[in-house]
């Protein structure tokens, strides 16, 4: 039986600029690869088509997919002004004709969703939610499970003395058709306002292990890189080059860029056509396709945006270095 899937990328990434002036959070690279396409791709054959709400720079999106699409059928809607979470679902309504998931666009994990969707049906839930187990609660919304899976009550950011649980929403959910009775129209927000109301429906909780990395902010996105790239990595493109280069793995260095005479590492990504300069330091960082790093430079726990060119002797550190500007309604 196939599903559809409802993908969510709302929202201006207003955390990530001065990227997001440039690109739309779902385009946004993670290994070379854009943030919607890593969640697509986990995908399962058996969701037959995704509809993706957006607004935000919808042309760029939907030029990618023309270019770029995915063996399967991708719906894209407009969403004039932005509804929430669950105002997003409400509004493609006519859409969707059964059980159906709701995905979290701006977050990369490594959950089944295959086992996720049976887990719903086996259970006949009403409702499912994917759930992460995370050392900080404080600044989460946790779950209490009984044995059985099922939800009995959610816990809004408790202190660690206070939580009752170590599981948090991972932005993952399968829905029954019977749920979008208790979405409003309007700006509806899914987790303040849907989930409570029908928690005593039948709402079950599906916890898995391996990784989830929520993207919204420039030291996740980071952490984005590194989880997937793991702490063994060590690539160099041959077409790159390499000149009295000191590498220090994990690090990833992508076709035509030019290392000479830097260090590069640990944890980096190089990407495409980028130059590193001589006794330049990128550490904890990723560097976009075509950027240009002056000679001395030091690049720490930085996203250098692509075609920017940083001066010789420049020292980075944490920030997003663009050179995009607001949009003029802004």
């Amino acid at each position: 039986m196939t599903v559809k899937a409802v993908l969510l990328v709302g929202g201006m990434g207003t955390r990530l600029r001065p990227l997001t002036y440039r690109l739309p959070k779902p385009l946004i690279p993670v290994m070379g690869k854009p943030l919607m396409m890593h969640v697509i791709d986990k995908v399962p054959r058996e969701v037959d088509e995704i509809i993706i709400p957006v607004s935000y720079k919808k042309d760029m999106v939907e030029d990618y997919l023309k270019k770029n699409h995915p063996k399967r059928k991708i719906t894209l809607i407009d969403e004039p002004e932005a509804l929430g979470t669950g105002g997003a679902v409400k509004n493609v309504e006519k859409l969707l004709d059964d059980t159906f998931l709701v995905i979290n666009g701006d977050s990369i994990w490594s959950l089944d969703v295959g086992r996720f969707i049976e887990f719903h049906r086996k259970k006949k839930a009403f409702v499912t939610i994917s759930l992460w187990p995370v050392d900080a609660v404080t600044g989460y919304g946790v779950v209490d499970l009984d044995r059985d899976q099922r939800i009995r009550r959610f816990q809004e950011k408790p202190s660690k003395e206070q939580a009752f649980s170590n599981l948090i929403n991972a932005g993952v959910y399968a829905f029954e058709h019977e749920a979008l009775d208790y979405i409003g129209k309007g700006f509806v927000s899914m987790e303040r306002e849907v989930f409570p109301s029908v928690l005593d429906r039948g709402m079950y909780g599906f916890r898995f292990s391996g990784y989830w990395v929520d993207c919204g902010k420039r030291e996740n996105l980071l952490d984005a890189y590194w989880t997937l790239m793991g702490p063994d990595a060590r690539s160099v493109d041959r077409n790159a080059v390499i000149e009295g280069a000191e590498l220090r793995k994990p690090l990833i260095v992508k076709d035509k860029a030019v290392v000479a005479g830097a260090a590069i590492g640990p944890w980096a990504f190089v990407s495409e056509r980028a130059v590193v300069g001589l006794r330049a330091k990128v550490e904890r960082s990723v560097i976009l396709e075509d950027a240009r790093i002056g000679a001395k430079c030091s690049v720490i726990d930085s996203i250098i945006d692509s075609g920017i060119t940083v001066p010789d002797g420049s020292q980075i550190r944490s920030t997003i270095i663009s050179d995009a500007k607001a949009p003029l309604q802004e």
